[in-house]
């Protein structure tokens, strides 16, 4: 038998058993429960929830990125000791960009605000970390915004390098300050091919720094740093 496409037109007891196609306007299956998904094409199929819908008003955990556009996602993942959330998508169309939250414990909201294009926006330390350093040491990328520590156990004169632009370019901005605790040797700090002027006076070349000194080096172009302190020299 055939089943019309209308079925408003069948007569009351006339046998409509079978599985009505998706192209008669049907579902294709014989059986479906829950919410109902389908491409226009193939037979429907129950959707999953948590990857194909997110039911309002209950928990979900996403097992993987979810992709809500091509080129953007959301994952927020829980557990009993940690929130996390991260954000990824496109800047402008063609630069990237990723936030990422993962507080011990979210005792309270947050509020996220992502910058205009253009606008450059770097989250720096709460504090100055330390590097200890009893040995010559030339700086590197992640020593900015940090502290090169000069222990008492050190004894001996020690040189601090800070290098060309040209071999780490840190930003323009940057500081890095030099300790020399109680009892350690003096601490030479030098620079290789750019400037570095001692604040005041404007004189360049490397500078010593006793102990119980303390100093501070900002980088201010590209190739020139001001470096002030106390017991510099």
């Amino acid at each position: 038998m055939t089943i019309p496409r209308d079925l408003s037109n069948l007569a009351p007891g006339v046998n409509t058993a079978g599985v009505l196609g998706v192209g008669r306007g049907g579902t294709g299956a014989t059986t479906l429960t829950g919410v109902l998904k389908g491409n226009g094409t193939s037979a429907f199929t129950a959707a999953t929830a948590g990857t194909d819908y997110v039911a309002p008003g209950t928990a979900t955990t996403f097992t993987a990125v979810q992709t809500f556009r091509t080129t953007n996602a959301v994952r927020i993942e829980n557990s009993s000791t940690q929130d996390a959330i991260v954000l990824a998508g496109r800047a402008g169309g063609t630069g990237s960009f990723a936030v990422t939250l993962t507080p011990a414990t979210l005792s309270a909201s947050r509020t996220i605000t992502i910058p205009e294009p253009g606008e450059d926006v770097t989250i720096g330390y709460l504090n100055i970390p330390q590097n200890s350093k009893s040995a010559a040491y030339t700086l590197v990328a992640t020593d900015s915004g940090k502290q090169i520590f000069h222990p008492s156990a050190d004894t001996t004169a020690r040189i601090y390098t800070i290098p060309a632009n040209s071999s780490v370019p840190f930003a323009i901005g940057t500081a890095i300050t030099f300790i020399n605790q109680n009892g350690a040797g003096v601490i030479t700090i030098a620079i290789t091919t750019d400037i570095m002027r001692l604040a005041g006076t404007g004189t360049t070349g490397s500078r010593t720094l006793a102990a119980n000194g303390i100093a501070t080096a900002i980088k201010v172009t590209s190739t020139e740093w001001l470096i002030s302190g106390t017991g510099l020299t």
